[in-house]
């Protein structure tokens, strides 16, 4: 008990004994009882070790003796420590500038684009008024047989009608665009945008014969507000991205402002030199923001994505190299790639023919409107190439994803009318492959190495238009909002998008991963989804710009996988036996070696049939035929384990 009260003594900070930090350590056992000196045989050793540095107890003896005393607190700066720590707290804190008392509310929905790449278009919804933001399309997978687009369905539009007050457009490539001409035919709302989207929406509707439409158009200057309604104020903000003219936007209403970015990201050194507007985005989180939209399409890359300037000493090698034709092909909406492949072009004295409707129709715009300037005697028709020497011609053309009707893959299989591929042509794909589409590419790459040609692998010939991951958290940190919705992308990518936001800030219970219908109400207080409406497809034929309908596309797959069996035969009504033997025809069921075969099983199934026959079923051809496709399917099932399409016709006589 003792030891243990010693013990306490001394480590308790209130004893009145205080430790001596300075004491020396015990060395009786080096001393005689007196107090002298150690012996002879310690003086021998002091003597030997003369010299030597100091041991340990004579260091920590140093270091005790020398210890820094605590440096006092300033209670004054301490103070200031608490005042800095509140400022932050109210800078990053967007609750701090939203007005929690209002009652205002409004409604995201989101029609297309979640859960897939392309098809874009957002309702934003008070309780009086509404806006949509782009009408886009989609293509369809390798299972919609003779389908050439997608577009959203438009019946919750047609619910809404009265409440719409106008479409506003971020910019112009198809996956925002491409659905105006279908919904324009059907009913017609102001369009707000930019010059360059407005003129291609133009475009559209004079291929879809709805001229008039164009007397809808509102066009835009960028960083002034424009009052949509009653209910709305939108400004269009300048952004970076694989296209000219792009925007974010800021939707103001009464229950607070919505950033919605488009597709984007942060180019620090346009081609043009328009950087994207990060100080209006900066303004907007300094007043705080109720929600933000944002593009999650590249949201797994954790690099900065680069600038489109840097594919620039690409090209230089590409076309110093090159000994024959340069084929470049890219996507037809990136003019300022286009734009820097024709410098490079004109450097090396080599002459410009533009090849493909949409290819061409853009480049046209771009000059038009004087978003790029080039000289027009640098410009060849398809048809002077035979006429010039290889080393002088570049030729821009579509088809980088190896779409079947494209220019450049009519000219791997030897059908464009200009173009014949020649083995001292150089291929450069600049552009990268949209999922989905690397079969169709890889097949054509197969077909213009056969003809000969070269194609180059250059990595760094394409940069993305999409904000990776440091781009997606500068756009938060810029736009500090309460809540979040990642936006654009297939659900993976949302997901990764809904990691950054939470890693910049956002609480997890303030961000929703949605999918397309779901009816997402926001206000000051709270974000909740409240309902979910009625969304899909709407296929379209592009040959005639008609929409086919959904019963088409299924008969169309079930042809494809199962097949089809035509069954005719001729049927005595009275005696319910078959006149002459039926008429199989068969497609995608069996070999034509086994269409006897199968014919005769087919005869046998319907002898069979007519023997069991009801009282008065044979008076109903209809009912008849039905009962036949039944017995028919389930005979296939049972011997092919396929569910063909049947087409019984059973004439009674």
């Amino acid at each position: 008990m003792a030891e243990e009260n010693q013990g306490n003594q001394e480590t308790n900070p209130q004893s009145d004994r205080k430790p001596n930090n300075n004491r020396r350590p015990n060395t009786n056992s080096n001393r005689n009882n007196n107090g002298a000196k150690p012996n002879a045989n310690s003086t021998t050793n002091s003597t030997t070790n003369k010299g030597a540095k100091p041991n340990n107890q004579s260091k920590s003896k140093n270091r005790n003796r020398h210890r820094r005393q605590p440096t006092p607190t300033d209670e004054n700066l301490k103070t200031f420590v608490g005042k800095n720590q509140e400022a932050h707290k109210q800078r990053l804190n967007p609750h701090y500038k939203l007005d929690l008392n209002s009652k205002a509310k409004v409604r995201v929905t989101p029609l297309g684009g979640l859960g897939e790449i392309g098809g874009n278009i957002t309702v934003f919804e008070t309780e009086n008024e509404a806006i949509l933001v782009d009408i886009g399309m989609s293509f369809p997978d390798e299972d919609m047989h003779g389908v050439d687009i997608l577009v959203p369905d438009f019946t919750y539009l047609r619910q809404i009608k009265d409440k719409i007050k106008a479409v506003i457009i971020t910019h112009a490539h198809e996956d925002h665009i491409g659905a105006m001409p279908y919904l324009y035919k059907e009913m017609q709302f102001p369009v707000y945008a930019t010059p360059l989207p407005l003129a291609m929406i133009g475009n559209k509707f004079d291929e879809h014969h709805i001229k008039d439409c164009r007397k809808y158009f509102n066009p835009v200057v960028k960083r002034e507000i424009y009052e949509i309604g009653n209910d709305f104020k939108i400004e269009w903000m300048h952004m970076t991205h694989s296209i000219l003219d792009s925007s974010s936007l800021a939707i103001t209403t009464e229950a607070g402002t919505i950033i919605h970015t488009g597709d984007f990201k942060i180019d620090h050194s346009p081609v043009d030199g328009y950087t994207a507007d990060l100080h209006r985005l900066a303004h907007y989180g300094e007043k705080g923001v109720l929600c933000l939209l944002s593009d999650s399409t590249n949201s797994y890359n954790p690099l900065p994505t680069p600038s489109e300037l840097s594919v620039a000493p690409a090209l230089d090698r590409v076309f110093s190299k090159a000994e024959g034709r340069v084929l470049l092909s890219t996507f037809s909406s990136n003019i300022h790639r286009v734009f820097q492949a024709i410098q490079y072009g004109i450097k090396y004295g080599r002459k410009i023919c533009v090849i493909g409707r949409s290819m061409e129709r853009n480049i046209e715009i771009a000059m038009q409107y004087d978003y790029i300037k080039l000289p027009k005697n640098v410009f060849v028709e398809p048809e002077q190439i035979a006429h010039m020497n290889d080393k002088e011609i570049l030729i821009v053309t579509t088809g980088s994803q190896g779409e079947p009707s494209s220019a450049l893959f009519r000219m791997s299989i030897g059908e464009h009318r200009h173009v014949k591929i020649k083995p001292t042509d150089l291929i450069v794909l600049s552009s990268r492959a949209i999922p989905g589409n690397e079969g169709s590419i890889s097949g054509m790459l197969n077909h213009l190495q056969r003809a000969g040609a070269k194609i180059s692998y250059e990595k760094d010939i394409h940069v993305s238009g999409h904000a990776s991951m440091e781009e997606q958290k500068l756009m938060l940190r810029l736009v500090n909002p309460k809540f979040f919705l990642p936006v654009h992308g297939e659900y993976n990518h949302v997901m990764k998008h809904k990691e950054t936001g939470i890693l910049c800030g956002v609480p997890e219970r303030n961000i929703m991963i949605m999918t397309d219908g779901d009816q997402i109400e926001i206000a000051p207080k709270y974000m909740r989804k409240v309902k979910t409406v009625k969304t899909g497809k709407t296929y379209i034929d592009n040959q005639n710009n008609h929409q086919i309908e959904d019963d088409i596309v299924l008969d169309r797959q079930k042809l494809a996988s199962e097949g089809i069996v035509m069954l005719v035969a001729q049927v005595d009504g009275r005696h319910c036996k078959m006149q002459a033997k039926p008429k199989v025809t068969t497609f995608g069921i069996v070999a034509d070696k086994q269409d006897k075969a199968f014919a005769k099983e087919m005869e046998e199934i319907l002898e069979n049939f007519l023997l069991h026959v009801k009282d008065g079923q044979i008076e109903n051809p209809r009912a008849l035929e039905n009962d036949l496709r039944q017995i028919v399917r389930k005979h296939i099932f049972r011997k092919m384990k396929k569910y063909p399409l049947i087409v019984p016709h059973v004439l009674v006589s």
